[in-house]
């Protein structure tokens, strides 16, 4: 397997965690309650894997490995990693069911810039 389909695959992760995060942060809102510990670690786990994400697209940057949209694409790639820490910054590590709200819309967010980031590696401006 080479590198890029590594990268591939990890944006298809990325979206899929994204929606992962929203729909149990949302479930979690619905059911009225707060951030838990197992979001928490859902949300953990997700920012890593967008790390993993980042670092391989270095290394590919570092091989001549270029998208289609050049630094849109890289632009895409830092608000993916630095959305969830920004947003626990923000709720300074609340928990209650109005974070759990944000978290699932940041998901979605997150989702929508997996998407974009993927058809900025892939289609050029006509």
């Amino acid at each position: 397997m080479t590198l890029p389909q590594i990268h591939s695959g990890l944006a298809n992760a990325c979206l899929l965690f994204s929606l992962i995060i929203f729909g149990y942060g949302l479930l979690a809102f619905i059911r009225g309650a707060g951030v838990s510990g197992t979001y928490l670690g859902i949300l953990i786990i997700g920012e890593l894997l967008f790390i993993v994400q980042l670092v391989v697209g270095v290394v590919l940057f570092a091989e001549a490995f270029a998208p289609a949209r050049g630094w849109v694409h890289y632009l895409y790639g830092v608000v993916l990693v630095i959305s969830l820490p920004g947003l626990y910054a923000y709720v300074r590590g609340r928990d209650t069911r109005r974070e759990a709200l944000m978290y699932a819309l940041m998901g979605l967010f997150l989702a929508g810039i997996s998407l974009r980031a993927v058809s900025t590696a892939l289609y050029s401006l006509p």
